[in-house]
């Protein structure tokens, strides 16, 4: 394999020269390119060749190529070498950064809701690396850590400093970050170890019939879907452990809904929000994993139950606009005295504000201690 990368590496800093057919007449530059270039081993992607030619890498004719340039056939195209994009660095930005624990090792902050923890998730190597795509690298945690606290370390690389264990985009809560490579280590040997414990706070739907339980299902990469994992057996499926207990169950005009706490032993992709879906509860506002978009007020669609009724007496809706998943608690030995490190984040506002709702919705026998309940993780 070493050897095939090698060769091709060789390969594609030689200067390649192609005379372009008579049948590409027509043709766009950087479309004949991607398909002269397409070949095994050595394929590239329409994007990576354009950015070839902005890098001046293509000339036709002794002329610097354009990648909107019109083929006419008979041209003499040189291709030298192959995109060597500048990687991706984490930049300073000046984002308000709620730190609920600081000292000269580590630090834990409070993550809200639709922020990143770092650039990169989710996006594939051609948009990272093409030039475009800086604005991936803007509006992460990674980004305010950086302004914050300047010195982080360096064991997670240029895109990741300080970064041991992340939240999904649409959960809130505590990120404990490592200010240098000692803590860094530690705190992974830690986390592997399964001694940092991690307790969130969901609101799910449906009845959740059992006061609590372990929900014990491997977990890997959808191989339909993959911006989604799943419990299915599969061979790179890994270990996942989740506990969770019933905080209140609560029967609204929306609906059956109840509010969980759920502790984890392992850090694996989505897996509160899979394991949860997987015994039919997904979390509030979760559609990835199959959570409606909006509650529906249930009692006046049945009060309306044809299309034209409904068409003139809309039903109340509520919608979350995020998942209803908070890190709530945090516990962890410091990674340089061993002391205790206990912390908690109340639920944020917008959770808080979704609960009153329901609340407002619900029968008089639910309402009581709902959210002092939420907050006593």
């Amino acid at each position: 394999m070493k050897s095939d990368q090698r060769q091709r590496a060789q390969h594609m800093s030689e200067a390649r020269r192609f005379t372009a057919p008579a049948e590409a007449r027509g043709k766009r530059l950087d479309q004949f390119l991607v398909e002269v270039l397409n070949v095994p081993r050595e394929g590239v992607s329409r994007s990576r060749v354009q950015l070839l030619l902005r890098q001046g890498g293509v000339r036709v004719n002794g002329a610097a190529g354009k990648a909107s340039l019109k083929l006419r056939g008979g041209e003499e195209i040189t291709v030298t070498g192959e995109p060597r994009p500048a990687p991706l660095r984490a930049v300073p930005e000046a984002i308000p950064l709620d730190v609920v624990y600081e000292d000269a090792d580590v630090a834990v902050v409070n993550k809200p809701a639709g922020m990143m923890v770092h650039a990169g998730a989710g996006a594939s190597d051609e948009a990272r690396h093409d030039t475009r795509g800086d604005a991936r690298n803007r509006g992460t945690l990674v980004n305010a850590l950086l302004y914050r606290f300047q010195a982080l370390s360096s064991t997670g690389g240029a895109l990741r400093p300080g970064i041991v264990h992340r939240l999904d985009k649409q959960t809130s809560g505590l990120i404990v970050v490592a200010k240098n490579d000692h803590a860094h280590a530690l705190l992974s040997k830690m986390f592997a170890e399964r001694k940092v414990h991690k307790t969130y706070i969901a609101l799910v739907e449906g009845e959740v019939k059992r006061d609590q339980g372990t929900i014990q299902a491997a977990v890997s990469r959808d191989p339909q879907r993959r911006t989604r994992m799943t419990t299915r057996p599969n061979e790179n499926a890994r270990a996942a452990v989740s506990h969770y207990e019933v905080i209140r169950r609560l029967r609204t005009r929306f609906g059956k809904l109840t509010l969980i706490r759920v502790r984890i032993e392992t850090g694996r992709t989505h897996q509160i929000r899979v394991h949860m879906a997987s015994i039919g509860h997904p979390v509030v506002g979760d559609t990835l994993y199959g959570a409606a978009g909006q509650l529906m007020d249930q009692e006046q669609l049945r009060r309306t139950p044809s299309r034209a009724a409904r068409r003139r007496s809309e039903p109340e809706r509520l919608k979350l606009g995020r998942n209803f998943l908070h890190a709530a608690r945090l516990e962890f030995a410091h990674p340089r005295t061993a002391k205790a490190i206990v912390l908690e984040a109340p639920l944020p506002a917008e959770l808080e504000a979704f609960l009153r709702r329901l609340e407002a919705k619900t029968g008089a026998g639910a309402r009581p201690g709902l959210r002092e309940q939420a907050r006593d993780c």
